[in-house]
This record gives C-alpha cells, structure tokens and sequence, in this order.
C-alpha cells in the first residue's frame, strides 16, 4: 500500500467492514471445500482498535455459524474475551490459539511493543484460553540472540503454569525496510549492546542481517541457531509443553439451514 514499516505501519490500519458477509458468501458457495483457516498469520487480527470495530469478533461468529475450523495468533490479551467462541470450538476441534510472547521483561516488552498487551496480561490471555477449553500454545517470538534469547526457558515455564499445552519459536526476521528499522531501534534503545546482538543475528542468517530461503528463515542455521533450537527442545520437554498436535476436524462444517437456498427445500 506504499506506507512507512516504521510511522505509517503504527499509526494507519486497513480494515475490511464487510469482512464477515463476504466469508459467509464465500462459505456458501457451492464449490467450497471446507480447509483449516489460519488468522494472524499476516498481522494481529487484535489491533487496538477491534475493541470498537469488532471486525475479528465478527470473523468467529461466522466461524462458529458454520462449524468452520480455525487457528489463530495474536499477542493481545483481547483474544480472551472470545473465549466464549473459542472455549466451545476448541472442545469441539473446531479452534486452537497460539499467544505470543516475547520477554517477561515489562522493561523490555515497552521498548519493544510500546502498544502491544504487558507480558502479565498474554499470560493471563493464555489461562484464560485454557480454562475456557480452547488448545492454546505459546509463541516465544521473535527470538532475538543477545537481547531476549535467555528467556526461552522462562517463557515457556510461565507459560505452562498458565495453561499452555504446545510451543512453538521464531528467530528473529529482518526483511527488506524492517532490518534498517530494527537497527535504528536497537541503537536507540540498548545501545551497550546493540553491535554484539547484530552480530549475533548476522551469526544465524550465513553472514547476512536476513536470509529469504524458505526452508531456514523462520529458524535461521549456524551455531547461534542450533543452540536456540536444541534449548527450545529441552525445554519443551521439561514443561510439558509437546502435547501431540490435535488436527482440527474439517468434517464437522455445515451450512446452517436458515442460510441455505430456498430451492433446497425441495431438493
């Protein structure tokens, strides 16, 4: 859309009013074929703002008409309040959620994510979730070596406590216009150590601030990389949190009879 990953990306957001009357059109159409839908995976589906739009809340309650299956990501503490919505489905292996965590640090997680929910509030989002009977894991992401990557094991234990059943991590990504961004905030922000956590960074993308290859940027390769994912391994054991992956059943959709044709009743 031609706007700033730094100003723009903070301060303007998109948002699609008809969203959930065109997901239910779409869910109508006689050639759909009911497949897992994943929500977050391209930004929050719980900006600041849902609170008044509740564009996402409209979403699942289209998702819960029509028996559809979804995953969902965020790292808002608003998620919980659709724990009426995902609470049932999640029982009926129609929904999971994965929240995100990036520090314990309160400290840290301001410099980080000024706006995004306290570190206290994701991991009350995760009980929440989990006392509702919605699978939630935890996302302990990004990992950034040398700035946040000693907390691994501390994240994933809180988060077990709260309620987490499955983890998962990120190596920290730096693509395009964001690596630029991210240097500049690291300069201001931590600059003692600013240098070493590039390096270390660089030290997991072959050399470079950022590695586009499929198969390893969402990881990363090297010494740096394989200790992080050795760690995350061990620690995943440790706390419980490697609960077999529960896939979400498809066959349960159907389209609700006040919202079928009226041929079909003398179909």
């Amino acid at each position: 859309m031609g706007l700033s990953p730094g100003l723009d990306f903070e301060s303007r957001i998109f948002f699609k009013p008809e969203g959930a009357r065109l997901l239910e059109q779409a869910f109508l159409a006689p050639r759909y074929r009911c497949k897992r839908i994943h929500i977050g995976g391209n930004t929050d589906p719980y900006q600041p703002v849902e609170r008044e739009l509740k564009s996402t809340r409209s979403i699942l309650e289209v998702m819960r008409r029509f028996n559809h299956p979804f995953s969902i990501i965020t790292k808002s503490v608003l998620i919980a309040r659709d724990a009426d919505i995902l609470g049932p489905m999640g029982q009926a292996g129609l929904a999971s959620a994965f929240v995100s965590i990036t520090t314990l640090d309160r400290g840290l997680a301001r410099a980080m994510e000024p706006r995004a929910s306290t570190p206290a509030k994701r991991l009350e989002a995760i009980s929440r979730l989990a006392d509702a009977g919605c699978p939630v894991g935890v996302g302990f992401a990004p990992v950034i070596p040398g700035l946040n990557d000693h907390e691994l094991e501390s994240v994933l234990e809180a988060a077990a406590k709260a309620g987490a059943t499955r983890a998962m991590y990120v190596t920290l990504r730096l693509p395009l216009e964001i690596k630029d961004l991210f240097r500049e905030w690291l300069a201001d922000a931590r600059p003692d150590r600013a240098a070493r956590v590039m390096s270390l960074i660089r030290q997991t993308r072959g050399g470079k601030d950022y590695d586009a290859d499929w198969s390893q940027r969402m990881k990363g390769t090297g010494p740096v990389a394989e200790l992080i994912g050795a760690r995350f391994k061990a620690a995943v054991k440790r706390y419980g949190l490697d609960t077999p992956l529960r896939l979400l059943d498809e066959t349960q959709f159907r389209v609700p009879a006040d919202a079928r044709p009226q041929l079909e009743l003398f179909g």
